[in-house]
């Protein structure tokens, strides 16, 4: 229970920590500057240019459908902190906007465009990460996510561009692929953070050697193989597949260990988006580096 109890208080402080950033970045950075936002935010920031109405309230009203579609699709939990993501977001930009406060850059908007997607992605990706939403179009992206397997930060693209078109009734074309900018590192950021895990490569390796090579990673990497077996399409040989996972780091070490062996073997390397387990997300015993023996 109390275990449960603090990893409930750690999502709620993140989400409402999320929020404020998300809020910071987008009072600071996007409306300072005059650049749009996708999703339902877009839409708060449309009707805050056409009709003044600010954007702190447009949020609640535009979400409130849209929370209650979330609430009987992802379920209690996920409803509880789509009010609060929602809620405490329109409070930060309600918060922000009356807090006298000015990022100079210059007026360098490639640089504001950086900054305000790395601001509203690390904002949202915690939010995301931690199982929650602000409402509006991450509740649609987390339903795709969840249903259909696509991820948050492709789908949140897909309904930024839509937005963002009709932002043009507000905006010229130049600020325009500016914003274009700020949605494509939001979306790049909001893969990594609601990941949540330690992306690293996957390597397999068919050999007539295959043992040798996985006693000599196991031996230099101190990280676990696995044997994967498999017939060869024209030979019809039985042989045995090596599977390893390694970081970036290690991966000119695994082919020189290979390569000491084998030069012959088939290497096949696949990027790995999300790994947990030793040597990954908890540390793992000091090992030796490999080097190649002089003949």
């Amino acid at each position: 229970m109390k275990t449960t109890t603090v990893t409930r208080a750690k999502e709620v402080f993140f989400i409402v920590f999320g929020t404020a950033i998300y809020a910071f970045g987008l009072v600071y950075l996007n409306i300072a500057n005059h650049l749009a936002e996708g999703g339902v935010t877009g839409i708060t920031l449309i009707i805050r240019a056409l009709f003044g109405i600010d954007p702190a309230y447009t949020t609640l009203i535009i979400n409130i459908p849209l929370i209650l579609i979330g609430g009987r699709i992802l379920g209690k939990r996920s409803f509880y902190y789509t009010i609060l993501g929602t809620v405490s977001l329109s409070v930060f930009l309600w918060i922000w906007q009356r807090i006298p406060f000015a990022i100079n850059l210059d007026h360098d908007l490639f640089i504001v465009s950086l900054l305000a997607g790395l601001f509203a992605g690390f904002g949202s990706g915690l939010v995301y990460r931690y199982g929650g939403t602000t409402g509006g179009a991450d509740v649609i992206a987390r339903i795709l996510e969840q249903k259909n397997g696509f991820t948050m930060g492709k789908s949140l693209l897909i309904f930024d561009a839509i937005v963002l078109l009709m932002s043009l009734s507000y905006l010229d074309l130049k600020r325009m692929m500016y914003t274009l900018i700020v949605s494509f590192v939001f979306s790049r950021v909001v893969d990594v953070l609601s990941s949540g895990g330690y992306a690293a490569k996957g390597v397999m390796i068919i050999s007539d050697q295959s043992e040798a090579i996985a006693a000599l990673l196991m031996e230099h990497l101190e990280r676990g193989v696995t044997y994967l077996h498999g017939e060869g399409g024209f030979s019809s040989e039985m042989k045995k597949i090596v599977y390893i996972i390694v970081s970036q780091q290690e991966m000119n070490e695994v082919k020189k260990i290979i390569h000491s062996v084998d030069e012959h073997a088939f290497i096949s390397i696949i990027n790995v988006h999300d790994v947990a387990g030793e040597g990954f997300t908890y540390l793992k015993p000091q090992r030796r580096r490999f080097f190649l023996k002089k003949p």
